[in-house]
C-alpha cells in the first residue's frame, strides 16, 4: 500500500519472526525518530516496549488498521546505526525473532522501559562503628567485607568494586554491617582517583613481543587475532599490554570471559594496571548496577568493560579492541532462547566496527584453528610458559590392575601424601558432582530413577537427597529399597564422596571443595576461590569450574580422576571437548616455582587421545582431528543447523519432524538427517528428538533456513510441540 503517510517499523519482544508497523506519536516530528530509539506502544490489550528500525512510506497492513505509538523513550538512539545491523545480522543468523533479540541485549530495566539516564552512583565508606558490635567469627562474610573496606577508609565502594574485590551478591551482609554502624552509603561524586602507584608492565619475552606488535599493527582497523599460547604462557599480559595502547588512542576495550568466577581474579589485574574505570558486566550484579554500567560504557564513561557472554552486546562510545579470552569455552554459546555464540558474534562486530579481535586459549576450537590455517586469522603462537615456570609432567595412569581408594588409585594416592608433605597444593578434578551418580539395591538392582526422564537420579549426602541433574527434580532418598526392602548402596562416585575419601585417607589435609552444590550461596564462589588462591587449602577438589583459566600458584600436582567419560561418545565434537578440558585442568599445575605433575586416571591407556595429548601436545590433537572432520565432512568442513522438538506425545514430536523435514526444497546442498532420538530422549516428562541439517556452504544453509521455517511455523503439526532452531549447534544433546 503507497501514501504520503509515513510508517515507523517496529521490533517488539514477541516468537513471532517480523516487525511492527505504527502510526508515527501524535506531536512527534519526523527529524525526532531515529532508529534505534525505544518507544511506548499498544500491543494487543498491552503496553510494551518497542524498538523503531526503520520509517517508510509503506507498509503491507490497511492504514485503517494502524495504531499510532503512544510515546517516545529515547530522545537519541540506544544503539548506532552499526550496532543496529549487528542485531539485525544475528537474528537473520541465527533465526531468532528480531524483537526478542533485541530485548536479550538490552540490560533489564532498559528492556522495561526505564529512562536511560545514568543514574549517581552510590556505594558504602568505611564508618568506625561501636567495638562492640564488630562482627565475629560466626559472621565471616561481614568480617571479610569490614576488612576491605578498613584497608581504603576514605574510599566509596559500589557493587562493582565489591565484585572486582570477589564480594558478589552481598547485599545481606553490608545491610548488616550498616546496621553495626561499620560502614555507611555514600554517593560516588565522580570517577573516583587512580591508584597512587600503578602495576608497571611485565618484561615480554620473544612470542609475546611479536604477537603484541601484531596486535598493535592492526589497530584502527578490522582483523581477528589467534593467540594460541599454552596454559601459563603469559596471555594475560599480552591482552593487558594491548589494552593499553588502545586507551593511549582514547578508545575502549571490551573483554569477554566465559565465567563469573574468572571475573575478579582478571578485573584485579586490570585495576592493578590501569587504575578503576572499569565495567564489570555479569549476572551477579543487581539489575540497576548492569543497566548502569551498561549506559556509561555507551557513554564512554568506562575505558575497559569486562563481561560474561551477554557483555558482547555492550555499546561503546569510543570502541578499539575486543579480547575473547577462553576462545574455546562452551559457555560463550546460548544454550536456549536466542542461541547465540558471543565468540563468533564478538568476531561479527569487529568486522562491522572495524576493530581488532584476539582470540585466546591454550587449546583453540577446531573451528578457530581452521581459520587461522586459512589465513583468515592471524596465528600467534606462545609456544612457552612465561617467566621461570615450566610444562608440567604428565603421566598416564593405568588403574585396571590398581588397588583403588574410592576413586583414587594407590600410587596416586601416595603422590598425594607425599605432595601434602612438601608443603604444597594438590588439585583432583572430576567432573561429576553429588556423593553418587547412582544407588540401588543390593538385593533385587531397582535403581533411583527419575520418572520425568528416566535417567538415574544423583545422590547428595549434604542434603540426603536423590537429584535429576537434567531437569532438576529431587526426592528424599529412602532408607530400603522401594520393591523388596533390601539394602541400598551408592554406586560410583562424586565431589562430595571424593572429597570424603579424602579426609578420610588424610585426615591432617585441609580440603576445599568446588562445585554447583559448594557454591550455591551467594559469594560463595568468590570466597573458595580467594581462600584457594590464598593458601588456605592443600587439596582442592572440583568440577570443571575449577579448570577454567584459574591461577592456582601453589599447586604443583594435579589429577584428573575419570577421565574415560568423553571417549567413547556418539558426539562428534566429545573428543575435541575431552581433549580440551585435559589440557586446561593440566594447566593447573606448576604454574610457579615449583615444578608440576599431572596424573591421568584411566581404564584405557592406549586410547589415541591420550597418547596423542600426552606424547604430542593439543597442536598434534588438533591437526589430526582436523584432518578426520575433513574426511567425514564435519565442520568446519560443513555447516550444522539443529532443529530440537519436544512433547509429551512421541507420535507428536515424530510427526512434526518428518513434515518439517518434507518441507526442506529437494535440493542436493542441504541434507537433513533424521529425525532421530535426542541423546537424552526424556527430560522433564518431555518425549524429545531431533532433525539435523547439514550443507557444504554456510550462505546456501543460511538462505535455505529462512524459508523453511516460515514453512516449519505453518505446519499444524508445529502447535503440537515445543520446537526450536540452533544453529551451529556446539553439542547434539
Amino acid at each position: 500500500m503507497q501514501s504520503s503517510q509515513r510508517y515507523l517499523h517496529i521490533a517488539v519482544a514477541t516468537p513471532l519472526r517480523r516487525t511492527f508497523s505504527y502510526l508515527p506519536p501524535t506531536g512527534i516530528a519526523d527529524e525526532q525518530l531515529q532508529p534505534g530509539q525505544r518507544l511506548w506502544v499498544p500491543f494487543g490489550r498491552q503496553r510494551r516496549v518497542g524498538m523503531l528500525l526503520g520509517l517508510s512510506d509503506h507498509t503491507d497492513v490497511a492504514a485503517a488498521k494502524l495504531k499510532p505509538v503512544q510515546g517516545l523513550i529515547d530522545d537519541t538512539p540506544l544503539f548506532t546505526g552499526a550496532q543496529l545491523d549487528l542485531l539485525k545480522w544475528a537474528s537473520d543468523y541465527y533465526q531468532h525473532p528480531i524483537g526478542e533479540v533485541i530485548a536479550t541485549c538490552l540490560p533489564a530495566e532498559l528492556r522495561h522501559g526505564k529512562a536511560a539516564t545514568i543514574s549517581a552512583t552510590y556505594g558504602w565508606q568505611y564508618a568506625a562503628g561501636d567495638p562492640a558490635r564488630r562482627p565475629d567469627r560466626r559472621a565471616p562474610r561481614q568480617a571479610e567485607l569490614l576488612a576491605l573496606f578498613e584497608q581504603q577508609p576514605e574510599a566509596v565502594l559500589t557493587a562493582s568494586d565489591l565484585s572486582a574485590a570477589g564480594h558478589d551478591n552481598c547485599h545481606g551482609p553490608l545491610r548488616a554491617l550498616a546496621e553495626r554502624g561499620w560502614i555507611r552509603r555514600a554517593r560516588v561524586d565522580a570517577p573516583q582517583a587512580a591508584p597512587a602507584e600503578l602495576e608497571t608492565p611485565l618484561p615480554l619475552n620473544a612470542a609475546q613481543q611479536v604477537a603484541l606488535e601484531a596486535i598493535s599493527a592492526s589497530l584502527g582497523g578490522y582483523r581477528t587475532h589467534l593467540l594460541d599460547g599454552v596454559t601459563g604462557s603469559g596471555k594475560t599480559e599480552v591482552y593487558l599490554q594491548s589494552v593499553a595502547e588502545v586507551l593511549a588512542r582514547g578508545q575502549q576495550a571490551l573483554i569477554l570471559l566465559p565465567e563469573i568466577g574468572l571475573t575478579p581474579q582478571l578485573v584485579r589485574r586490570f585495576e592493578r594496571r590501569f587504575g578503576t574505570r572499569l565495567g564489570v558486566l555479569h549476572s551477579g550484579l543487581t539489575d540497576s548496577d548492569r543497566a548502569n554500567t551498561w549506559l556509561r560504557a555507551r557513554a564512554g564513561e568506562v575505558d575497559v568493560v569486562l563481561g560474561t557472554r551477554s557483555a558482547v552486546w555492550t555499546p561503546l562510545a569510543h570502541p578499539g579492541l575486543i579480547i575473547v579470552d577462553e576462545e574455546h569455552d562452551l559457555s560463550y554459546k546460548q544454550q536456549d532462547g536466542f542461541r547465540y555464540h558471543a565468540r563468533d558474534v564478538a568476531i561479527m562486530r569487529g568486522h562491522r566496527e572495524s576493530l581488532p579481535v584476539v582470540l585466546g586459549s591454550a587449546t583453540p576450537a577446531l573451528e578457530s584453528l581452521h581459520n587461522a590455517d586459512q589465513d583468515r586469522y592471524t596465528h600467534l603462537s606462545l609456544p612457552q610458559r612465561a617467566g621461570s615456570a615450566r610444562s608440567p609432567a604428565v603421566h598416564v595412569l593405568d588403574i585396571r590392575q590398581s588397588h583403588m581408594h574410592g576413586a583414587i588409585a594407590d600410587r596416586f594416592m601416595n603422590m598425594l601424601r607425599d605432595n601434602l608433605a612438601a608443603g604444597r597444593q594438590s588439585l583432583l578434578f572430576l567432573n561429576r558432582r553429588g556423593y553418587a551418580p547412582v544407588v540401588m539395591c543390593h538385593d533385587c538392582g531397582w535403581k533411583a530413577e527419575c520418572r520425568r526422564c528416566e535417567t538415574t537420579m544423583t545422590y547428595h549426602h549434604g542434603r540426603a537427597r536423590l537429584a535429576c541433574h537434567h531437569c532438576g527434580r529431587e526426592q528424599p532418598r529412602p532408607s530400603t529399597c522401594p520393591d523388596c526392602q533390601g539394602t541400598l548402596i551408592e554406586v560410583g562416585h562424586g565431589t562430595e564422596r571424593l572429597e570424603e575419601t579424602l579426609a578420610k585417607q588424610l585426615p591432617d589435609a585441609r580440603i576445599i571443595r568446588i562445585d554447583r552444590d559448594s557454591t550455591r550461596g551467594r559469594g560463595n564462589l568468590e570466597a573458595l576461590l580467594e581462600s584457594a588462591h590464598g593458601g588456605a587449602a592443600d587439596i582442592l577438589v572440583g568440577t570443571q569450574m575449577l579448570a577454567k583459566g584459574h591461577h592456582f600458584p601453589g599447586v604443583s600436582l594435579v589429577g584428573i580422576l575419570e577421565a574415560d567419560g568423553g571417549l567413547f561418545s556418539s558426539d562428534f565434537r566429545a573428543l575435541e571437548h575431552l581433549a580440551q578440558l585435559i589440557v586446561q585442568v593440566s594447566g593447573r599445575a606448576g604454574r610457579a616455582e615449583h615444578p608440576g605433575e599431572v596424573v591421568i586416571q584411566t581404564h584405557h591407556p592406549e586410547h589415541a587421545l591420550l597418547r596423542t595429548l600426552t606424547e604430542h601436545g593439543y597442536g598434534a590433537f588438533a591437526q589430526a582431528a582436523l584432518r578426520e572432520r575433513e574426511q567425514l565432512e564435519l565442520p568446519p568442513y560443513s555447516y550444522l543447523a539443529l532443529l530440537r522438538a519436544e512433547a509429551k506425545q512421541l507420535q507428536h514430536v515424530s510427526q512434526f519432524l518428518e513434515q518439517a523435514r518434507d518441507c526442506l526444497p529437494r535440493q542436493a546442498e542441504v541434507y537433513a538427517l533424521g529425525p532421530v532420538p535426542a541423546p537424552r530422549p526424556r527430560r522433564a516428562g518431555f518425549q524429545r528428538q531431533q532433525l539435523l541439517l547439514q550443507a557444504g556452504d554456510r550462505t546456501h544453509l543460511r538462505r535455505i533456513l529462512g524459508n523453511w521455517l516460515q514453512d516449519v511455523e505453518q505446519l499444524t503439526s508445529s502447535k503440537k510441540v515445543r520446537w526450536s532452531i540452533d544453529v551451529d549447534p556446539q553439542e547434539l544433546g
